[in-house]
């Protein structure tokens, strides 16, 4: 990231009270002051910290972040094995337990659920009845993404703050946009998420009466 000085300091450079993504508030300050530039030259640069992380790390982060997300930013100690673990001496070691394998493959098999998701949309919902597997399939897929899409409703919050702090018509109009779109997302979620619950109590009420 590159910004004049005039920049940093109107801006006021980092929040140092956040131990995760400070650098995205930063960004959002930044557009604010001015035209922003994403430079499309490539670097050279360590991918250690996404080698050197396990799925179940990856895994537990995000539900961190869903459950607390304001400690999850402003804690140290929840981000401190990703973010400020210094030991550099075996970068290339990766951990081959059954468990780091396992977990692995969880959060592999979640980021493949997510990425099926908008596929179903193509396929009629007459050829995937509840009743049969792939139904089943549809309804688990479509069950995990729904509450996975919930997250839309904060990012619009920020989006919604950073459109208030807003000096240029550009950035306003940009922030307008992605705050429609977060909220267009965010409501389909919801419904969704509403519908799964419903089915679930009839569920539940079915197989206490049987």
């Amino acid at each position: 990231m590159f910004c004049t000085r005039e920049a940093f300091h109107t801006t006021g450079g980092f929040n140092e009270r956040l131990y995760w993504g400070e650098e995205g508030l930063f960004a959002l300050a930044l557009k604010r002051e001015g035209r922003f530039v994403g430079l499309w030259e490539r670097v050279l640069t360590s991918g250690r910290r996404f080698r050197k992380t396990s799925g179940l790390t990856m895994l537990a982060g995000g539900v961190r972040l869903v459950v607390s997300p304001i400690r999850m930013f402003t804690e140290r100690s929840l981000v401190e094995k990703v973010w400020y673990d210094s030991d550099r001496s075996d970068d290339d070691k990766m951990s081959s337990s059954f468990a780091v394998r396992m977990s692995n493959g969880i959060v592999l098999v979640l980021l493949l659920v997510m990425l099926s998701g908008p596929v179903w949309n193509f396929v009629p919902r007459y050829l995937t009845p509840l009743d049969t597997p792939a139904g089943k399939v549809r309804l688990a897929i479509g069950a995990f993404n729904c509450h996975v899409g919930l997250l839309f409703w904060p990012i619009a919050i920020v989006l919604l703050i950073n459109l208030l702090r807003q000096k240029r018509w550009t950035g306003s109009a940009q922030s307008l946009v992605l705050i429609a779109i977060c909220l267009w997302l965010a409501l389909d979620a919801t419904g969704g998420a509403i519908r799964v619950w419903t089915l679930f109590v009839q569920w539940m009420m079915h197989f206490h009466h049987g």
